[in-house]
């Protein structure tokens, strides 16, 4: 495993971040695929044997029991200073608006709520999940700070936003005196690649972090269309709402992945990271089999020539956005949408 330093902070991260999205009580969210506590168990303990000391989780996976998974499995598994955790919070919820409950109070609420679950004192990383458009942006920094300062996070990233959002946030933060993030994750993989137009050469004059999550699109960037095809890949409806109307277009890249992988002796899933490694700090790589995050970590040691990426990325044509930055909008944050912790919901990635 390699290992590079998190944008502008001092945390030393692998260069792949396992993503715990698929960990949690498949009957308390909105996944039925996601694994079970002692199938997450396994796989977290293979990271920490191939070196992975990066975790990606959410209040909002399986209504916190991803979490609590992870919290309890790297409690037995690791010690706390040897690895990276964040954890992401989602925007207020109408019931907290209408009682004038502050960002600021919903974040402490929020952070504390997931320090529970993880069985922490505190998050390496604590990440907005994506922008709240009824929460002035002053009160979601300034809430976050505090945090920082009662030492309930050691640093702070963001996702799900537009790097005009990023921008003003900076500025905002420098002018207030406030902690600036650190990180972005966004949507980013080798058939969805509009954050290259103005977030990635962004954060590279800022030096921010990029920890891209949909690292291999659902599994569509690990396999050919209709072969092995997992439980996921049948019931997830989130992410065939993300990549089946562009299907044609991306199966064309998806071939140049497969081919490549055969040249080489590869795996695709190793070709698709190894791409994404040229491009981003440590992509978050979900894994529901022990073989997902054992060939993430080969990825790392793959290294593509200047003419194999250029083949890869030359048929790619410009998408429609998808997901959650085409579903968060202004004239849609009230609505209700599909993820829950508690009385929360939220449609996420």
């Amino acid at each position: 495993m390699k290992y590079t330093k998190l944008g502008n902070s001092d945390l030393t991260v692998s260069r792949i971040c396992m993503g715990c999205m698929g960990f949690g009580d498949s009957g308390r969210g909105q996944h039925s695929w996601t694994l079970d506590e002692t199938r997450s168990r396994e796989i977290i303990k293979r990271g920490l044997e191939l070196g992975v000391n990066f975790y990606d989780t959410a209040i909002a996976y399986q209504s916190g029991t991803s979490e609590q998974y992870l919290g309890r499995a790297l409690r037995d598994f690791a010690r706390r200073e040897d690895v990276v955790v964040a954890t992401k919070f989602l925007p207020r919820t109408q019931p907290e608006i209408e009682a004038g409950f502050t960002g600021q109070q919903h974040i402490e609420t929020m952070l504390n709520t997931s320090l529970k679950n993880l069985g922490m004192d505190y998050v390496d990383l604590y990440i907005y999940h994506m922008w709240d458009w009824q929460t002035p942006i002053y009160d979601v920094l300034d809430g976050l700070h505090r945090m920082v300062k009662a030492g309930k996070a050691r640093y702070i990233g963001i996702s799900n936003c537009f790097a005009w959002q990023l921008a003003q946030a900076i500025a905002i933060a420098e002018r207030e005196g406030f902690t600036k993030f650190v990180s972005v994750q966004g949507h980013y993989n080798l058939i969805f690649r509009e954050e290259e137009r103005e977030m990635v050469p962004y954060c590279a004059q800022e030096n921010i972090a990029l920890t891209p999550y949909s690292a291999l699109a659902s599994g569509r960037l690990s396999r050919l269309p209709g072969e092995n095809d997992t439980k996921r890949a049948a019931e997830d409806a989130y992410a065939k709402f993300k990549y089946d109307a562009t299907a044609a277009q991306d199966n064309v890249i998806i071939a140049r992945v497969a081919e490549l992988a055969a040249r080489r002796g590869v795996s695709m899933t190793e070709i698709s990271l190894a791409w994404l490694l040229t491009k981003v700090t440590a992509p978050v790589v979900g894994a529901t089999k022990l073989r997902h995050i054992e060939g993430a970590a080969k990825a790392v040691e793959l290294a593509l020539t200047d003419d194999e990426i250029a083949w890869l990325e030359a048929p790619y044509v410009p998408h429609p956005l998808a997901g959650v930055m085409a579903q968060n909008k202004p004239a849609n944050a009230k609505e209700k949408h599909g993820w829950s912790t508690g009385d929360q919901k939220i449609e996420s990635r």
